[in-house]
């Protein structure tokens, strides 16, 4: 649950922070709370699987948790956010080059909402067994 939140904490800190002092310190506490997001996850998911496996399918369990969170999940995420981004971004071209411009903000509110939403959820199904 730590970690969902921290992402929620990470993406509204993207959508509230802008390159200007002193919207810019949001953007580095994102960075920071990145660390709490991805390392509560992957570690206490792997402590988990690790002490509810038996150990003759522990190593294809950890193996499978991580093709279904780094593996799949990010890549359903990855084109669920792309589509989020191409709804509410566009390509500008100018003489300098080409640039995104849109909507930022929405979108990482966007992310932030489905994040809260996931660890909800997460909050009220998942239960384990009572030792």
């Amino acid at each position: 649950m730590i970690a969902m939140l921290a992402w929620v904490l990470r993406f509204g800190f993207f959508g509230l922070g802008n390159a200007v002092f002193p919207g810019v310190v949001l953007f580095i506490l994102s960075c920071l709370v990145y660390g709490v997001a991805f390392d509560f996850f992957n570690v206490s998911g792997g402590l988990f699987v690790d002490q509810e496996c038996d150990a003759s399918v522990r190593a294809s369990a950890q193996g499978m948790f991580m093709l279904m969170t780094n593996g799949l999940g990010a890549t359903v995420g990855t084109l669920l956010a792309g589509k989020v981004i191409n709804h509410y971004c566009q390509w500008v071209d100018t003489p300098k080059g080409s640039f995104l411009l849109g909507d930022w903000q929405t979108c990482w509110f966007i992310f932030a909402a489905y994040a809260l939403v996931v660890a909800v959820l997460f909050g009220l199904v998942f239960r384990t067994k009572k030792q």
